[in-house]
């Protein structure tokens, strides 16, 4: 008898949220895998629901609602970002009947929004099984067991044990044929944009990012597959692809340069981004020419901070020079402001507000656009320990309280009106 399951992304919700060609990539992963068996699938994505802007990119539909009474002090309209409640209820409803729920989760200060939708399910379809995975499922494990009301947690990347969880509920699946791409089961309606990943996992170490808990081991893709997802998508109506490696341009000679000279020799007509920071280490000129080459159009370069001290602490992968090369050697093909970005964090353990004034007058001198990011503490790394072993944070904080927004309100001990005019400087250089 054949398996129905039924896949959601849950809201988001936030005080601030923008899609920047986003997928719930570890769901379709999941999709995928289900596709070898005699298994039939629907996705409900809450978050499917933006006004499409430059190069597929938008800006999602949301409802103000109430905040939770540990953000009461916020100064900020909270937000539930994606389809409304009664979108949302009629889906699961024309769903039915349907034999498990998967659920994926991201920002573990996201988590309202799973339990919104557990709740919904509920009143719906009673005690069907619901499975909960994806990063804060991970991260955030034991909050997670008590607060999300799902059946089953998984831990960890998607692979060959979540049949396990699907059998601890009594399902045993039988191959029954390859696996199908996400984007061949007729899962959205339609592709203004995709997200590639051409490896999972990542090769640094840096303090303040969770990628080898959740991934473990960097593993790259092939050439060849990483292509021919391109040229499959392509051929479906999508022209915008993002790249959402953790480290794209590492080891570049043997990967992404190989990968963007298959693209240039296939005469695609894409257009190409990079929503996660690229390491300016290894943008060399060769680089910089394939990339003006495929398409790129949208460049984020990871910095964070000018302060040499805390480049090494943090992981070490970029320095003021390897960034102001990059810059260069992309400014050299033709790049332009408006297409080179790069992250400058503040809120860091430390830092100070001087040190993100500096970063960004150093930017300005670089022409290049300044996107400013607030810190935010995930469980299990570096420097989330750290902050718990300054005494500045508990170690089981509430996820809410971890929130980028939140966090640097709350726990920075900046001047925020000092803060503010540091964003609205930002702000007029972006535009001008």
């Amino acid at each position: 008898m054949k398996l129905n399951v039924l896949l959601i992304n849950p809201w988001i919700y936030d005080f601030a949220a923008y899609n920047m060609w986003s997928r719930p990539l570890g769901l379709l992963k999941v999709a995928e895998h289900l596709s070898q068996f005699d298994v039939e699938v629907k996705l409900i994505d809450c978050t499917d629901s933006f006004t499409i802007k430059k190069y597929g990119s938008g800006k999602f539909k949301a409802e103000i609602i109430e905040k939770p009474e540990l953000l009461k002090d916020i100064p900020l309209f909270y937000k539930r970002y994606g389809i409304s409640i009664d979108e949302f209820v009629n889906r699961i409803k024309l769903s039915t009947p349907f034999d498990i729920v998967v659920i994926t989760s991201i920002m573990g200060y996201w988590y309202p929004g799973i339990q919104k939708a557990i709740e919904i399910i509920r009143d719906i379809a009673g005690d069907v099984p619901i499975i909960l995975g994806g990063i804060y499922a991970t991260i955030y494990h034991e909050h997670a067991v008590n607060n999300s009301n799902a059946d089953f947690i998984y831990k960890g990347h998607m692979n060959e044990s979540f049949n396990f969880a699907l059998y601890t509920f009594g399902f045993k699946l039988k191959k029954k044929r390859e696996q199908i791409p996400y984007y061949k089961l007729g899962l959205y309606r339609e592709y203004p944009f995709a997200p590639l990943l051409t490896a999972t996992g990542c090769p640094f170490r840096c303090s303040y990012c969770a990628s080898n808990l959740l991934y473990g081991k960097y593993q790259r893709h092939s050439v060849e597959s990483v292509l021919k997802d391109i040229t499959e998508l392509y051929s479906i109506g999508v022209r915008d692809f993002a790249f959402y490696d953790d480290a794209l341009l590492f080891d570049a000679d043997n990967h992404i340069k190989p990968i963007l000279k298959e693209i240039i020799k296939s005469g695609l007509d894409i257009r190409l981004h990079t929503p996660n920071g690229l390491h300016a280490r290894f943008l060399d000129e060769e680089l910089a020419a394939l990339m003006k080459r495929a398409g790129f159009k949208t460049i984020r370069l990871s910095l964070e901070t000018i302060n040499a001290d805390r480049q090494d602490k943090t992981g070490g992968k970029v320095s003021n020079e390897d960034l102001k090369k990059a810059v260069k050697f992309l400014k050299q093909q033709g790049f332009t402001k408006q297409d080179i970005g790069v992250y400058l964090m503040y809120g860091l353990p430390g830092q100070e507000l001087e040190e993100v004034r500096a970063g960004a007058e150093l930017l300005k001198t670089l022409d290049v656009k300044i996107n400013l990011t607030e810190f935010s503490p995930i469980k299990g790394t570096e420097a989330f320990e750290e902050l718990v072993n300054r005494g500045i944070i508990n170690n089981d904080i509430d996820p809410l309280l971890t929130n980028n927004t939140v966090f640097s309100y709350l726990y920075s001990n900046y001047d925020m009106d000092e803060l503010r005019n540091i964003k609205l400087d930002v702000k007029q250089y972006n535009s001008a």
